[in-house]
């Protein structure tokens, strides 16, 4: 699996873009969100990945955030939604808003999403709303609590599964630094 890619960018095609990693070109499918924050051709980029295996293809998804890489596999569990229509709501929609739209149950904005009617906008809001709390999104204001999010991606990042990463997170003390966040998490973990 890969899931990590650091070299030069050598393509810009929207949606496709290829990145040159000694000696190696992958092609990269990123939504518009992180198509936007990429460099100019010729300079080193970092993305985060994840590969889809079928019978007739290995394709690979960059991101530019772990954010962006959790809501895109959040996406791919909900029944009907494959790879490319996860990427066609990043690119449609900021996960602000999708969190936003999920929150106040509004089909209408997931609709205007080319590809996505109102059956999949209505299975959409139904089943993202458990994922979202079971990640530690905060849907009662419509944001991702910052501090705590970035606590549960360090502990995904160390290796945690999510059910492990989102309990821990969940005994954190309130106004707690991300740093501080950690130490308390792995504290809480290691017993």
């Amino acid at each position: 699996m890969i899931a990590r890619l650091h070299g030069i960018l050598i393509e810009k095609a929207p949606p496709l873009i290829v990145i040159d990693c000694a000696g190696v070109g992958y092609e990269v499918e990123v939504p518009m969100s992180t198509f936007y924050q990429l460099p100019e051709v010729g300079v080193q980029v970092a993305l985060l990945t994840h590969m889809v295996v079928r019978e007739d293809a290995q394709l690979l998804y960059g991101f530019g955030s772990l954010q962006e890489k959790s809501t895109f596999r959040q996406l791919l569990k909900v029944n009907g939604i494959g790879a490319k229509s996860a990427l066609a709501i990043l690119s449609g929609v900021s996960i602000e808003d999708l969190v936003e739209a999920v929150n106040s149950q509004e089909v209408a904005l997931l609709t205007r999403i080319p590809g996505v009617g109102k059956k999949t906008a209505e299975r959409l809001l139904l089943e993202l709303k458990d994922k979202f709390e079971a990640t530690g999104i905060n849907l009662g204001a419509g944001q991702v609590k910052s501090t705590t999010q970035d606590v549960l991606n360090a502990m995904l990042a160390l290796g945690y599964n999510e059910r492990e990463a989102v309990a821990a997170v969940k005994l954190l003390d309130q106004g707690v630094s991300v740093s501080e966040g950690i130490k308390q998490a792995l504290k809480s973990l290691s017993k």
